[in-house]
């Protein structure tokens, strides 16, 4: 009689690989299955612009590698996506199932509409999908949209007081898609007014998304766990990743609810390479590694944190 995997056999094989990350390129083996609370698998869905230069590292193109990757997990079925799609992959065949989304855009991110991030960011508030967005993401649709009304939130708790009413004007960055200065006031944001009458009128500045400094050089980074979480769990407490483009704080987001990760380089530079937001019902997770024309997406800690990622979002963790 075969016995069912348990959380811990599923995590050591999986991440089996992982222990040696950084001596070179690395195929994680197949992973076992977490029991969870369905027997019914995850719907993951990796969402890809496709850029033309990810052949450089992928001969398949990097959504379609972590999507291979994921299929190899049992307890997750996987649809791999593109931006050309119809309805930029999201269908209602496609989008209506996912509890899950890997959102991956670069170059193209002004193409998505505003209505598609609202339409994701509907689906996460409700608590019925969790988003992953991974590297130059930060500047995507659905996550622009996400941290825009994880600001709003913040704002609305910070200056609510019992009895009053506040309203509150969102100010977008002057230029949504430019990097800031060193120097420049991290967004977001607020300023407050309060009136006799009981009105609070709130200034809300919506954060950049973005960060000062990067360098797609290919250098390596070295990482580090910083706090214990289902993403993290059984991932090395250091590791490196051995080419990848480098992102220096500091990141204009609304204040995470976890700093899983943090990367640096020999340079100085760091970052909070993996963070965690509720907003509403849902969870949003932000990952950092990357550049398209570097195979981190072979790497085992990378993939072994976005399986971890999908169970825990679908509420399959502990």
């Amino acid at each position: 009689m075969r016995h069912p995997a348990t959380r811990r056999d599923f995590l050591a094989l999986s991440a089996s690989a992982a222990v040696t990350a950084g001596a070179g390129l690395i195929e994680p083996g197949p992973a076992q299955a977490l029991p969870g609370h369905s027997t019914a698998p995850i719907n993951v869905v990796v969402w890809d612009e496709r850029q033309p230069t990810q052949k450089e590292a992928y001969d398949n193109f990097l959504g379609n590698r972590i999507a291979d990757h994921l299929r190899s997990v049992p307890g997750i079925a996987v649809k791999s996506v593109g931006q050309d799609d119809p309805e930029f992959g999201l269908t209602h065949g496609v989008f209506d199932d996912a509890q899950v989304l890997i959102w991956w855009g670069h170059v193209r991110q002004k193409e998505v509409p505003a209505e598609v991030g609202q339409r994701i960011l509907a689906r996460i508030k409700a608590g019925t999908l969790g988003l992953i967005a991974l590297h130059s993401a930060h500047w995507s649709t659905p996550f622009i949209a996400a941290m825009d009304e994880r600001a709003r939130r913040d704002a609305l708790k910070k200056w609510t007081e019992p009895g009053e009413k506040v309203e509150i004007e969102e100010i977008p960055p002057a230029n949504r898609f430019a990097a800031p200065k060193r120097d420049a006031k991290i967004t977001p944001w607020s300023v407050a007014r309060k009136y006799p009458d009981g009105t609070t009128k709130v200034e809300l500045h919506q954060p950049i998304c973005v960060f000062p400094a990067y360098d797609h050089g290919g250098k390596p980074s070295y990482s580090k766990v910083l706090v214990e979480h289902p993403i993290t769990r059984e991932i090395p407490r250091t590791f490196e990743l051995p080419r990848t483009e480098m992102y220096d704080e500091p990141f204009h987001v609304p204040e995470p609810d976890q700093v899983l990760i943090e990367e640096r380089w020999q340079g100085g530079e760091w970052f909070r390479s993996a963070m965690v937001w509720q907003i509403g019902k849902g969870k949003v997770l932000y990952y950092r590694p990357g550049h398209e024309t570097y195979p981190v997406y072979k790497e085992a800690v990378p993939l072994q944190i976005l399986t971890n990622a999908a169970f825990w979002m679908a509420g399959r963790s502990e």
